[in-house]
């Protein structure tokens, strides 16, 4: 079982939005054809999502009327980026379905509450590629709140007893400090989980109401209190994604999870 995460500040122009970046998008896809194993995709919302999910303040859960139009405007335009995600994926014929979050998740207070891995499964053992997304999702307690790509990967993780899981971000994978803002900062290698706290994370001026990398990090540590290693690789540069999966040498971070909480 091979768990990807495609960030929503690669397959997207985040500066912009709803601006598809076809090309990256194809060229990762080149080499998720080559995965034998089975394979669940998920990607973020990048400007397609975040932007209105701001604007609306849908990170809060119900506040005001206007919210529910904010809501399915989201969905509505996270739908479409899913959509140019499985027609780049189809392009190399990978057998991509779309399982969106409002079918296989409910929320309690920003945390999932149920989560409903059957449906992967069933497609999973049909030889199907199942591709979620961040979006949002009905919340028990506020009404509506935001499912994170991120939260989706810790549940599949769990479900499926990930061994590993691929994080595709929009840097060569972990830093000192931001590398964007910060020329002192110094790339990371390889780095056990509880040294994750020492690192500086300074969020960037796109709107991203899933934290950024700082959210990035506390998912990693979630993931590696079930054992599961995290792997980062820069999407800009596709095949690194491939050298990743075949096992070549390539810049990419490593965080190694805890054996202590690890399954069998």
């Amino acid at each position: 079982m091979i768990i990807i995460k495609l960030g929503g500040s690669v397959i997207t122009q985040k500066a912009k939005q709803a601006i598809f970046r076809a090309e990256i998008m194809k060229g990762l896809a080149k080499h998720i054809v080559e995965i034998d194993d089975s394979v669940i995709l998920i990607h973020g919302a990048g400007s397609f999502g975040h932007g209105f999910a701001k604007k609306y303040r849908l990170y809060e859960g119900y506040v005001q009327d206007d919210q529910r139009y904010g809501y399915a405007l989201t969905h509505r335009m996270v739908q479409e980026l899913n959509t140019h995600v499985l027609e780049s994926l189809h392009t190399y014929k990978i057998p991509a379905v779309s399982i969106p979050p409002h079918v296989s998740v409910l929320m309690d207070d920003h945390f999932l509450s149920r989560f409903h891995g059957d449906i992967f499964e069933s497609y999973l053992e049909k030889g199907f590629v199942p591709v979620t997304f961040g979006d949002v999702a009905l919340d028990v307690s506020i009404g509506f709140s935001i499912c994170s790509g991120d939260l989706l990967m810790i549940a599949l993780a769990e479900r499926f007893k990930a061994e590993n899981v691929i994080f595709i971000v929009d840097e060569d994978g972990l830093y000192t400090a931001n590398p964007k803002i910060d020329a002192n900062a110094t790339f990371i290698d390889s780095i056990d989980a509880d040294e994750l706290d020492s690192l500086k994370t300074t969020i960037d001026d796109h709107p991203d109401v899933t934290k950024g990398m700082a959210g990035k990090i506390e998912t990693i540590k979630a993931l590696a209190q079930l054992g599961i290693d995290t792997i980062l690789v820069n999407g800009n540069n596709p095949d690194r994604l491939g050298d990743v999966l075949t096992g070549k040498k390539t810049k990419r971070t490593l965080v190694h999870g805890s054996n202590e909480h690890g399954s069998d």
